[in-house]
């Protein structure tokens, strides 16, 4: 029997890879992913076969996996930033109930969270959520719930999936939802192609992001009460004494 890694590979070039993530993809025989993920990797391993499945055949994607796996071969499904982050972790796990057991590893990566904060500078550096505002799977409204909870506590939120081409007005209406509790002056940050070729980057105000586009290679940094710009960076304080 052989081993499945799900495989977190980070924003996307190499040098945001982590360790663990290039010590997997070293031993698999065989890579399976979503096709510009596996572009992302093929160059640093092109002596190695792969597989891929278009996006919403993410099942099939991972049945394909496992049962390569349970024939003896060494695989793994490789994910954008965090294999357990909106990745295919927790997917494959659910899956596996459904076959002999299985090793499998999961292997974390930088997700665009963590990447693209890094680039405008410590905007998560307090109590922060995470929102996708992709409606594919998780109706709008329970989007919305939690978009509300998170501006009512004051977090700092990064939002994934922020527009698409028939989700256009999804960057706005959550903006809307943002100002019911957040002041329109409320910093804010976009990053685009987070980690790789072409980063684009500006900080603005909520009012403006309302206005801002968006794609779905954009991250979205929103900030609480207390976030500042320091010298062109954003910086949400956690409170030590600066004396």
């Amino acid at each position: 029997m052989g081993k499945l890694f799900v495989v977190g590979i980070g924003p996307g070039h190499a040098e945001g890879m982590t360790a663990a993530c290039r010590a997997a993809l070293e031993q698999a025989e065989m890579i399976v992913g979503y096709a510009a993920y596996i572009a992302l990797v093929a160059p640093l391993y092109p002596e190695k076969p792969s597989l891929t499945t278009p996006m919403t055949r993410e099942a099939e994607r991972c049945r394909l996996a496992l049962e390569l796996a349970l024939r003896g071969k060494t695989v793994a499904v490789v994910c954008s930033g965090d294999a357990g982050v909106y990745g295919m972790a927790g997917l494959i796990l659910e899956l596996a109930a459904q076959y002999p057991p299985l090793e499998i590893q999961i292997v974390p990566g930088v997700t665009a969270a963590l990447a693209g904060a890094a680039a405008l500078g410590a905007p998560l550096s307090h109590d922060f959520a995470v929102i996708s505002l992709s409606d594919l799977l998780t109706p709008w409204e329970v989007i919305e719930n939690r978009l509300e909870c998170a501006a009512r506590g004051d977090f700092c939120i990064a939002l994934y999936n922020p527009a698409s081409a028939k989700r256009s007005g999804s960057l706005a209406r959550a903006c809307d939802i943002l100002l019911r509790h957040k002041a329109p002056d409320t910093l804010c940050g976009l990053v685009r192609n987070i980690g790789r070729e072409g980063r684009e980057q500006r900080i603005l105000t909520l009012a403006a992001l309302r206005e801002a586009g968006a794609d779905m290679f954009t991250t979205v940094f929103v900030g609480n009460a207390g976030t500042k710009a320091v010298r062109g960076r954003l910086v949400t304080p956690r409170g030590y004494s600066l004396d």
